[in-house]
């Protein structure tokens, strides 16, 4: 292909906003016969600028890969690190033009990049791209989505304002551990999940979920977030899902868990009895979510 058309970014979360500058890069690249990509980093950059403000990631790096590819542009991860921190727009986009062969270049609405970046606005991206041979397009803005608020929302529990954010449920990746295996006492084993390191986490609460195993099945599952108040043993937040209608061994397997609704808040409850028939009505809150009855 001669040349490439690209975005620069973080992407994380690769949430409608960013669905729709990609799909800005592919159609321009469809247009010009150019190769779609994406320019993203191993890290957040304030993980490196000022690490005590570097948000929890939405996204692992595979993740976010995967999400890009499947939008039909190709990710390119580039190495945060002090060299890219002190580059300069103008180097950047001298370093698009001849490293990458970037020919067109589509920015968000509010996007910079470059250690001077704060300083550009569009019409000073598109004064250095002319000089270079990049045409610079500014993309359109999608109102009420941002990497930011979809974080904000995570951390409140609001996983289905989330889900119309990202375009999909929010799901997190972790390795089936071993448990105290209190929940197989009173009906519910549950699968405890330590999930990847970095990648933010729900509210605490009770969930309507679904689980994908390691070969691909979807399971309906109810999650809960936190310390188990009623059976505490001691302060760990813990992340456990009971897959309903679901019997196998899981431990050492990594699974993701979707997360659809939030059913309720952490509660303590006055009894084992109590708890087990909160999660009765758990289970059937969540298959009201999961599966609605056709009318």
């Amino acid at each position: 292909m001669n040349g490439k058309a690209a975005a620069i970014g973080t992407f994380d979360g690769v949430h409608l906003g960013h669905a729709a500058v990609l799909k800005l890069v592919r159609d321009i690249a469809d247009e010009k016969g150019f190769e779609p990509i994406a320019i993203t980093f191993d890290r957040h950059p304030l993980s490196l600028i000022a690490p005590q403000r570097a948000p929890a990631a939405i996204t692992s790096i595979e993740r976010k890969e995967k999400l890009i590819r499947r939008l039909g542009v190709t990710p390119v991860i580039v190495p945060f690190d002090e060299t890219l921190r002190s580059t300069t727009a103008a180097e950047w986009m001298r370093l698009l033009r001849e490293r990458y062969d970037v020919k067109a270049l589509i920015v968000g609405y509010d996007n910079t990049f470059g250690s001077d970046g704060i300083n550009y606005s569009i019409s000073d991206y598109r004064s250095l791209g002319e000089r270079l041979g990049i045409e610079v397009i500014e993309a359109s803005v999608v109102d009420g989505v941002s990497s930011s608020a979809v974080r904000k929302n995570i951390e409140k529990g609001n996983v289905a304002e989330v889900k119309n954010m990202l375009g999909r449920p929010f799901s997190l990746s972790g390795i089936v551990v071993e448990g105290n295996k209190l929940g197989r006492t009173i009906g519910f084993p549950t699968a405890n999940i330590l999930p990847s390191p970095g990648i933010i986490i729900p509210g605490r609460g009770a969930y309507a979920a679904r689980v994908i195993l390691p070969d691909g099945k979807k399971v309906d599952a109810m999650v809960n977030i936190g310390v188990r108040p009623t059976i505490r043993r001691g302060n760990e937040s813990t992340i456990e899902a009971h897959l309903i209608n679901w019997k196998g061994d899981l431990y050492g397997d990594r699974i993701r868990i979707e997360f659809y609704s939030r059913l309720r808040d952490e509660e303590q409850f006055k009894s084992i009895d109590a708890l087990r028939k909160q999660l009765k009505l758990d289970l059937e809150n969540t298959l009201t979510v999961l599966q609605p009855r056709q009318k």
